[in-house]
């Protein structure tokens, strides 16, 4: 399974944008930069915020230039007012930042920050017109002790029978705040707003200035926030913004924060331009995390399946490190050599690559619906919850003592999350009709996309382009039970599987394979099969092994098999790890005479008989069989 988090691991490429605003922000020395990174639910645009700081960080090593805040909005979304919150971290940091630094100076800088953080709170009860008013706007959640003045205020209106004890609260809170408002006053603040917001960006700036150092305040999940929220974030970072020495980078879904602008001030009509000026006031660097192409996700598939091998402890973390390297660098020629199957393999050692194979496999014929369905279009959140559906699905296939072929299962889960739910219904009646399983207008679709005819959809429901590109995928259904797909369907996800192509003598071959009753061994196919060479003999040995899966490893598949093997047995121990795959309780006796004379299933048989799930049919035929050997 993959967790749904921000990284800053590379998948997908976005280095190359984090680096680049990252120098925009060394570059810019003691001036003041704001940079929006804009893209949609999903896309990664909190990775990218994470990368950049990452960069800096990097960058950061040597000296203490750079001091990071990280402030996720919708944290403090029911909890606390968002511009006071955003306020009170950023003081806090300069608070914690002055007592790491040793600097004979250290005194004068804590009065000021002090200074600094008193005017906030002064500007907060400024801001609420009068400190009795604390805590009854609705949305404002005052702090320190201008918090406990606004909860004495509060309860007393809320509870009017104990007026001797509210009276008391709110003249101890007064108590505590009076002196904190004397000495503000006492440095004879200006009572105009506009007066204090210059005061407390010059307080600020003479702060960074003294500690030397860049605050780089990274704002996440600004639009899952309600707009208030939003709109409250963004005034504090006004507040601060475009103060000598900082950087603000803003992660957010631009439409969303435009809608929330229009939300904020309700009646009031706003033209497109206005919104456009109020947000193009704050940024001055927008930047739209790009749409992920075809070769991202064949690469971006790849290493979520790499990341999975070493969870398993398949392969070593070290190969993932170095993989992700060797992927950035084909990613950054794509352009010109583009990326291929061939050439992600080439990535991978030997022993990596029969891992990795099926793998590449997957992500190879994937990739091109993924980016081009409209209910996906290459959205990394997205697909990683399409991968996470399928491994839950073929556990759950596992837990049920079903056998499925991963490519008939990708294959389903895709039209399951972009088809229309009328033509998945249509399919589902059609499949319970069917006396196989294998409706057989999926047949004639396929043969006639194949011919090159004209689709013809069979319900009004696949009248669509996304069916029309699915039904040509491999494999194809129509030679599927597809029964026990539609048995574990209970929920909506998405796809895989490609195979190797088979040359058309290889085609013929299959399709004798396919004809085979009676578990009948014939001579004839296996000689065919020999004269095609072991490279095609494997290939249709993984169609066979495909439709055993799917078949759920019937007499007849598995003899069908068998003539490969007898064509070539050092193909033996592919289908030895196939048949390794059936659950216990799917195990069959008819299909141990079929293998048990090969020397690549002794290990196998001995496996099945030893393990107390197997079925006590399936052992007393092993057992008789393994004594028919001796």
């Amino acid at each position: 399974m993959w967790n749904d988090v921000e990284t800053t691991i590379d998948y997908l490429h976005f280095s190359v944008i984090s680096k680049t605003i990252s120098e925009l922000i060394i570059e810019s020395g003691e001036d003041p930069i704001s940079i929006g990174v804009s893209g949609s639910w999903g896309s990664g645009k909190s990775s990218m915020v994470k990368m950049i700081g990452k960069n800096l960080m990097d960058s950061n090593e040597d000296n203490d230039k750079y001091v990071f805040i990280e402030f996720n909005a919708w944290l403090y979304q029911g909890y606390e007012d968002a511009k006071s919150a955003l306020l009170q971290v950023v003081s806090k940091t300069l608070s914690d930042e002055i007592k790491k630094r040793k600097r004979p100076d250290t005194d004068d800088i804590r009065k000021k920050i002090n200074k600094f953080i008193k005017r906030i709170n002064w500007f907060q009860v400024a801001k609420m017109s009068v400190p009795l008013m604390a805590g009854l706007i609705p949305g404002a959640a005052p702090v320190g002790a201008i918090a406990s003045l606004a909860g004495a205020i509060k309860g007393s209106i809320d509870d009017k029978k104990h007026v001797e004890k509210n009276s008391k609260a709110i003249e101890d809170a007064l108590t505590v705040l009076t002196p904190e408002l004397e000495e503000i006053m006492g440095d004879e603040i200006s009572e105009t707003t506009t007066k204090q917001i210059e005061e407390i960006r010059n307080e600020f700036e003479d702060i960074l200035k003294d500690l030397d150092i860049e605050l780089v305040v990274l704002v996440d999940d600004l639009d899952r926030c309600l707009p208030e929220t939003a709109i409250s974030t963004l005034e504090a970072m006004r507040l601060l913004l475009f103060v000598k020495n900082t950087a603000f980078i803003i992660a957010a879904d631009e439409e969303m924060i435009r809608n929330g602008v229009r939300a904020h001030f309700g009646d009031v009509e706003l033209s497109d331009g206005l919104v456009t000026s109020y947000f193009d006031k704050l940024i001055q660097v927008p930047i739209t995390v790009p749409r992920l192409g075809v070769p991202e996700i064949k690469i971006y598939m790849v290493l979520l399946f790499l990341e999975l091998q070493v969870r398993k402890g398949n392969i070593s973390q070290d190969v993932l490190d170095e993989s992700q390297r060797r992927f950035e660098q084909v990613l950054t020629n794509a352009w010109r050599e583009g990326v291929t199957k061939e050439k992600i393999l080439e990535q991978f050692s030997e022993n990596d690559l029969d891992i990795m194979k099926e793998y590449v496999s997957i992500a190879d014929q994937l990739a091109g619906i993924l980016v081009s369905a409209d209910s996906i279009k290459g959205n990394p959140r997205l697909i990683k919850r399409f991968l996470n559906a399928l491994e839950i699905r073929k556990k759950i296939a596992s837990l049920n003592g079903i056998t499925i072929d991963s490519g008939v299962l990708i294959k389903m889960l895709l039209f399951e999350r972009c088809a229309p739910v009328g033509a998945f219904d249509y399919l589902s009646k059609e499949v319970a009709k069917s006396e196989n399983g294998k409706p057989e207008f999926i047949r004639i679709l396929e043969d006639a996309l194949v011919a090159g005819e004209d689709y013809k959809e069979p319900d009004i429901t696949w009248n669509n382009e996304f069916i029309k590109n699915w039904i040509l995928l491999e494999p194809r259904l129509s030679e599927y039970d597809l029964r026990p797909i539609l048995y574990l369907s209970k929920d909506k996800s998405l796809s895989y599987a490609a195979y190797d192509e088979i040359s058309e003598e290889g085609k013929k071959a299959l399709e004798s394979l396919k004809r085979i009753k009676n578990g009948t061994i014939i001579k004839d196919v296996i000689k065919n099969i020999e004269l095609l060479g072991s490279r095609q003999a494997e290939l249709i040995l993984n169609h066979m092994i495909s439709l055993g899966r799917g078949n759920q490893w019937n007499v007849d598949t598995l003899a069908a098999a068998m003539h490969v093997i007898h064509a070539f047995p050092e193909l033996g121990n592919n289908l030895a790890a196939a048949l390794d795959e059936i659950p216990a309780s799917a195990r069959k006796a008819p299909m141990i005479p079929i293998i048990a004379e090969m020397e690549w299933a002794q290990i196998l048989l001995q496996k099945w008989s030893e393990d107390e799930k197997s079925p006590q049919s399936v052992k007393k035929s092993i057992t008789q069989h393994m004594k028919k050997e001796k």
